[in-house]
């Protein structure tokens, strides 16, 4: 019990803020109410995090940047996959790019996640909370519980929008690889590298797997957290205006 005690305190927390966000949306949401706290609370820690989210668009900026002189070294070291590693850390590490700054994010929005989970799957610090509906379906149903018709509509919306996100931001992943000439870090050329390339781009699609057997809470936060990140990359990564010096 001990172990759970901190995330226990963050349940209880979370419930809350989305219980009194609720009361405070019911005149103008009706029953929908809990939903679309779940939302907002969802966009708020969003808002959180983003600066780590204009941070990981920066490097991955610095890392195009560098593209060419990847591109020079992949081909000067083929035939050493140890000596081009070296070369390329040592590269990043003059520039100040990391390889792995882009999973920040990810990494903080992880524990979050699981306090929604615990929240909505069992109840913690909030079981009023699993009663609550959306469109007549309870916030703890899960798609295992059994299907109706509004629970078919309700996850139905949800997983089409989980997709379609998910296929954007697979092919945002592509078209990053291409331009940087590397994979989360790697080089795009040498072993293991082919691979990985084709992983990455699939690792969005796990969210409509993970959403297959989480309760309808929880997939309203992924739908909205993954919404938010596909309108923040359109937002941070527009194409950049170019400044011509006429003098």
């Amino acid at each position: 019990m001990l172990a759970f005690a901190p995330l226990h305190t963050a349940a209880s927390v979370a419930a809350t803020v989305v219980t009194w966000l609720a009361d405070s949306l019911t005149p103008l949401t009706g029953g929908a109410a809990t939903a679309a706290a779940i939302v907002l609370f969802t966009v708020g820690v969003r808002l959180l995090i983003s600066p780590l989210s204009l941070a990981q668009v920066r490097g991955e900026r610095r890392r195009a940047a560098l593209a060419p002189e990847v591109r020079d070294l992949q081909h000067r070291y083929a035939d050493d996959p140890a000596r081009l590693q070296s070369e390329l850390f040592a590269l990043y590490r003059r520039a100040g790019a990391s390889p792995v700054a882009g999973c920040l994010p990810a990494l903080l929005q992880a524990p979050f996640f699981l306090v929604m989970y615990r929240l909505f799957a069992t109840g913690d610090g909030g079981s009023r909370l699993l009663d609550e509906r959306l469109a007549g379906v309870p916030l703890g149903w899960h798609l295992g519980d059994g299907l109706s018709a509004s629970v078919a509509a309700v996850f139905g919306v949800l997983l089409a929008a989980l997709l379609a996100l998910a296929w954007w931001s697979s092919r945002r992943a592509r078209r990053a690889a291409a331009a940087t000439g590397t994979v989360a870090g790697t080089p795009t050329e040498g072993p293991g590298a082919a691979a990985l390339g084709r992983l990455l781009p699939l690792l969005p699609y796990t969210t409509v797997l993970v959403a297959l057997v989480v309760p309808l809470a929880a997939v309203l936060y992924l739908v909205t957290t993954t919404a938010w990140t596909a309108l923040e990359q359109a937002v941070l990564r527009r194409p950049q205006p170019v400044f011509i010096d006429v003098r």
